[in-house]
């Protein structure tokens, strides 16, 4: 059996793997050898990808994500020529019955630019409850978070987890809490808002990028207390399946 056979082969050995059972760490450590490959890599995962999202239309999962991540990066043109082709839009398909369009927001976190998502993500989320028209505040009170609909909650959330893969998000922030026994100080030092008791200060302390701790992003002012957090952490969202 030729050299060239025996590369292909453990190529889609490697596909096969990566599509069962495994650990997001494994998964990104398997993405990362097939990319290692070069172009031959790339296509298959790039036909991964399409297949997931296009053909089968599975449900969006980290997986995704992480291909996504890591095709954005390549350095091929015909990769990225197909890429932009088949994913001009990101890899959610966002329902136009939600209250409002958050293609911008995909758009951002799509291409890791969390900064700028979450400065967007606090204005949708006043838009949601209403508050961005009147301009009289750019924050929530807790009285607000009731008023924020299931489905574009839930769209916000997804969004941050996928192209996060799993590291950032509402739901990521409130799992955190739960395990935490609701214990605000150890949620601060956990997700990186706080170190010693004294809260980091935005925006330079923060980490915009996935090397910072779960449930780091999105944002939230918890000098304001926490009422506003617990009040989203209470929605009805995260006992439904939306």
């Amino acid at each position: 059996m030729s050299e060239q056979i025996t590369n292909n082969l453990a190529l889609v050995e490697k596909i096969y793997k990566l599509q069962n059972s495994i650990s997001t760490k494994q998964q990104c450590q398997l993405i990362e050898d097939i990319v290692s490959e070069g172009n031959s890599g790339e296509e298959l995962l790039l036909d991964l990808l399409i297949d997931r999202r296009i053909i089968n239309k599975l449900k969006v999962d980290y997986l995704d994500g992480f291909l996504f991540k890591v095709l954005n990066r390549t350095g091929f043109d015909s990769i990225k020529k197909k890429l932009d082709s088949y994913f001009k839009n990101g890899i959610i398909e966002l329902n136009t019955s939600l209250t409002i369009d958050y293609q911008a927001l995909q758009n951002l976190l799509a291409y890791q630019k969390f900064q700028e998502a979450d400065r967007l993500t606090q204005v949708q989320l006043c838009q949601l409850a209403g508050i961005g028209e009147k301009k009289q505040r750019d924050w929530l009170y807790f009285t607000d978070i009731a008023l924020l609909p299931s489905e574009d909650l839930y769209v916000i959330d997804l969004l941050w987890r996928i192209y996060s893969g799993g590291k950032f998000g509402f739901s990521i922030q409130r799992q955190i809490w739960l395990a935490n026994n609701c214990n605000w100080e150890k949620l601060w030092h956990k997700i990186g808002w706080k170190n010693e008791g004294i809260s980091y200060r935005y925006p330079d302390e923060f980490i915009w990028n996935t090397n910072a701790p779960y449930g780091h992003l999105p944002l939230f002012n918890q000098l304001r207390g926490v009422q506003v957090l617990h009040a989203l952490f209470q929605h009805i969202i995260w006992s439904q399946s939306v």
